[in-house]
């Protein structure tokens, strides 16, 4: 039986122990911590979505890829949770968690474009704006999404969906290796050649199996401005223009990517959008956009020459940081009558003139790359298809987030059942094994391998097997 000065005694030592363990971490970082006693706090420990209000224990800005090993051997000594932060722009905002340790590596922005090799090393703190203006210098990209402020890391580990998908793969399809950091605090490098395993699981299995510090990405050449349709139509000719967008972009080529939403003006009248933009020759993107301007009478039509830039930042006015979000996410292979209409049905009881009914185009060589070739399996999809509920008071957290669930479930006999793991909220651990298919035992095992006691377990799971 422990007497009480005996369990004082032991406490002591405890305490003791976590003291020399901070006083080393903070002699060995580079970086910079910040505690709940600090100024900085309470900026530090926001995130992108408003909903999310956590309190860490600390916040470890992280300056290089040493002090992320440091982070990770501190947190292993005291037995601390941990949540991994880039972007911070997740749904759920899994990269913050109360009482633990949010290790932040959006400090580390070091990018190195290689024209000549086409390839590029960035490292994880990097946003997609900056990214994109870093390649874009030398006439290079490589498909990332259209919120600049998302993070480079984020993206690519859970797959990376963008505009230039369709015509070269995913995010990380082009990835060519990986700089890690381990469970056990090591630093490694993944690739085809070196811990191929792991370098499968990370290409769409999202922060599971170790910190992300740079990546190595192919890249492709692209002109500075593309050719870009924009359509809006009035509510009422949305049927018909969402059966001719299905029939066109099932059928498009790869060079291009056709975006559509239902979408609100302030006053809250409804309108059904298309917008697709022609990664190539401007000669040929005329022709084969043309269907799409004859299309229907919109209220609004245009067909111009935009900067790639702009393209890739077009989402950021309607998806500030600090608004309220939710949404739910599936795959579409077709969008038929049925799910017409589900959608239209659902979108005219939308609580919020701010909220959207998203159809995000895919397919094109992403589906030419085989579901098992990496960890991101859901390769036969044509649309990604979410309802995404915005509005800025918590009073109305319960009839958004019931909107949008709404919407989620009158689409669902319409989907494939499946999900893209960046586009998951807090969802459980069926709709995780949803998002990796047969792929997910697989990973499971990697998981056991890298980190066998869930260390990494703040993000979209998958347990050790």
């Amino acid at each position: 039986m422990t007497t009480q000065t005996e369990a004082s005694h032991v406490l002591k030592d405890e305490i003791g122990a976590v003291s020399r363990q901070f006083e080393q971490l903070h002699d060995t970082l580079h970086g910079t911590l910040i505690m709940p006693r600090d100024p900085e706090y309470e900026e530090a420990r926001r995130v992108w979505n408003g909903t999310v209000d956590k309190r860490p224990a600390m916040i470890i800005y992280c300056a290089d890829a040493d002090d992320v090993v440091a982070a990770v051997r501190f947190a292993r000594a005291i037995d601390a949770r941990v949540a991994v932060r880039s972007g911070g722009h997740n749904v759920a905002g899994v990269s913050v968690c109360d009482a633990g340790i949010v290790i932040d590596l959006s400090r580390m922005k070091q990018i190195d474009v290689d024209a000549e090799r086409r390839v590029v090393r960035a490292e994880a703190g990097l946003n997609l704006g900056e990214f994109d203006r870093a390649t874009m210098a030398h006439g290079l990209a490589t498909t990332t999404g259209v919120i600049s402020d998302t993070g480079l890391a984020g993206l690519t580990l859970g797959g990376g969906f963008g505009k230039l998908g369709r015509k070269h793969g995913l995010t990380c399809d082009n990835l060519v290796a990986v700089e890690m950091v381990t469970a056990d605090g090591q630093k490694l490098l993944a690739s085809d050649s070196k811990h191929s395993d792991l370098f499968w699981a990370v290409r769409g299995g999202g922060g599971n199996f170790g910190i992300a510090t740079a990546f190595h990405l192919r890249l492709h050449p692209l002109d500075p401005e593309l050719l870009v349709c924009s359509l809006l139509y009035p509510f009422e000719q949305a049927r018909a223009a969402l059966c001719f967008y299905d029939r066109f972009a099932r059928n498009a080529p790869d060079e291009v990517s056709a975006d559509a939403a239902f979408v609100a003006n302030p006053s809250g009248e409804r309108f059904f959008s298309i917008s697709a933009c022609y990664a190539g020759a401007p000669e040929s993107g005329l022709r084969v956009l043309e269907p799409l301007m004859e299309s229907g009478a919109p209220a609004d039509r245009r067909l111009e020459r935009v900067p790639y830039l702009q393209i890739q930042s077009n989402g950021d006015s309607v998806f500030p940081r600090g608004r309220r979000y939710y949404w739910k996410a599936q795959f579409l292979k077709a969008i038929d009558d049925g799910a017409i209409d589900a959608v239209m049905s659902a979108y005219e009881r939308s609580p919020s003139p701010s909220s959207l009914l998203v159809f995000q185009h895919v397919g094109g060589a992403i589906a030419r790359v085989n579901g098992s070739a990496t960890a991101y399996p859901h390769r036969d999809a044509n649309f990604d298809c979410f309802p995404v509920a915005i509005w800025d008071e918590a009073a109305e957290d319960a009839v958004n987030v019931q909107w949008a669930r709404s919407v989620w479930e009158a689409l669902r006999p319409y989907s494939s059942g499946a999900v893209y793991a960046n586009n998951l909220g807090d969802e459980g651990d069926e709709r995780v094994k949803e998002a990796y298919g047969d792929n997910y035992s697989r990973l499971a095992s990697i998981k056991r391998q890298y980190d066998p006691d869930n260390f990494f377990r703040m993000n979209q799971n998958i347990a050790p097997a």
